[in-house]
Formats: structure tokens, sequence, C-alpha cells
């Protein structure tokens, strides 16, 4: 039986939303805490994560406050070695497939995801890259989806690698957060989920019909915040 798990997280986090749908697809029962990223406690990089970043987990050890994590317990952290951890822990979520081709195929899928559609993602919905190189992205990660369903057939680590980033690509887009106004928004919204793109557009329809993201995702929260992100970093000129 799996340990006390204690999730270090924030609700504004795409990366530390990977970890919590992974969670809730297993139905393990665990800890959450709140991380504020724009006041983390002095004890989070001590006691946590040196990187001082989320999603971060704190694995057995006795129980004891989030806030004051114990010695005791297994310190780790990054979004993609988490999830694998959750799928280890629990197996029977399915969420590494059985048949090694399939589950080699899923580790790709997040290999793609990583090195290949979050730098555009990052450049071109975050940043202030051309909107093409977020479109060839996005044809490269449709070019790996079979006709029907998720990424390798049943939903697994590969889905949860990308869905947080699309669902705060919806967000950006049709709320006029960031440098896009709502019609330009509105119209590349159009462009992703339909013509050339229909697959990845019923893709993310699953993707968000899925109960474990609907669970973790606090639509309003992440707007506001996000909004509120961007303006941040607009009048500190990173954007």
């Amino acid at each position: 039986m799996p340990e006390r798990i204690t999730l270090y997280t924030a609700k504004i986090c795409a990366y530390a939303q990977r970890v919590e749908i992974a969670l809730a697809e297993a139905k393990a029962h665990f800890n959450r805490y709140e991380v504020d990223l724009l006041n983390k406690p002095e004890w989070y990089p001590v006691k946590v994560n040196p990187a001082n970043k989320v999603p971060a987990m704190a694995y057995g050890g006795p129980d004891v406050p989030p806030d004051q994590p114990s010695p005791e317990s297994e310190k780790l952290a990054e979004s993609a070695v988490l999830v694998e951890f959750v799928a280890d822990l629990f197996p029977e979520s399915g969420l590494l497939p059985k048949d090694p081709v399939r589950r080699a195929k899923a580790r790709f899928f997040v290999e793609i995801a990583s090195s290949k559609f979050l730098p555009a993602w990052w450049g071109s919905i975050v940043g202030k890259g051309p909107i093409e190189d977020f479109y060839n992205a996005l044809e490269h990660l449709q070019s790996l989806l079979p006709p029907q369903g998720f990424a390798v057939g049943d939903f697994s680590i590969a889905d949860i690698a990308v869905m947080s980033f699309l669902a705060r690509t919806r967000v950006t887009l049709l709320n006029d957060v960031r440098k896009f106004s709502k019609d330009e928004g509105e119209k590349i919204w159009a462009t992703i989920t339909s013509g050339k793109f229909a697959r990845i557009g019923k893709y993310m329809d699953d993707l968000f019909a899925r109960e474990s993201f609907k669970a973790t995702f606090d639509e309003a929260y992440v707007t506001e915040a996000l909004r509120n992100m961007f303006e941040m970093w607009r009048s500190q000129g990173k954007v």
C-alpha cells in the first residue's frame, strides 16, 4: 500500500496540475498544499524543494502538517517524474500501459510534448514568438494521435503531459489574456480546433471532458491568475 503523500502545488501552474490529474486518476488519498508562487514560504526550498518550484511531493514519513514537512519523508520533484511515480505507485490506474510498445509510445509522446510542443507553447502563447511556431508544433503533436481516442488509445501519462497546457491555451485565447485581443484569440482557437486541426480539436474535447481534469482545473481562478501574472510580467519587461 502506498505511503502518505503530500503534494505541494499551485492552481495556476500547468506543471503542477499534471500531478493532480495523475493522483485523481489513481483515486489516491493525499494532502494538498497550495503554494503562493509570489510569496513562497521560507521553509519550502529548505525542507521540500531546493529548486523552489512546484510541483513537489513529500512521500512517506510521519503524519505531520504540510507546512511542517518531516525530514523522514522522501522529497520528490519535477512534474513528469512525479506523474510516472504516481503511475508506479498505483498500477491499477492504467496511467502506464502494460503493453511495452504502448508504454514506449506513451513515453515518446511525453518526450515530444517536452521537447517540441512546450517550447513552442511558451514562445507563441506566453511569449512574443509567431503563432505559426505553435501551429507547427501542434501539427506535429496531432500527427502522433491515433484516429480516435487518447494519445496511445486509453488515457495515460501521454495525455497528462499536454492537457493542462492545452487548457491554458484555451483560457488565454478566449479570455483576452496576454497579447491576443478577444477577436484574435477566438480566430486562433477556431483554427486549432477545426479544419486540418479537427483531430486535435476532438482530442482536446475528450481531454477536457475527463473527470480528473474537471476536478483539478478552476477555470475562473486560472483565468484571473494568468491575467494578473501576464500584467506583472509586462510591467517588468519580461514579455
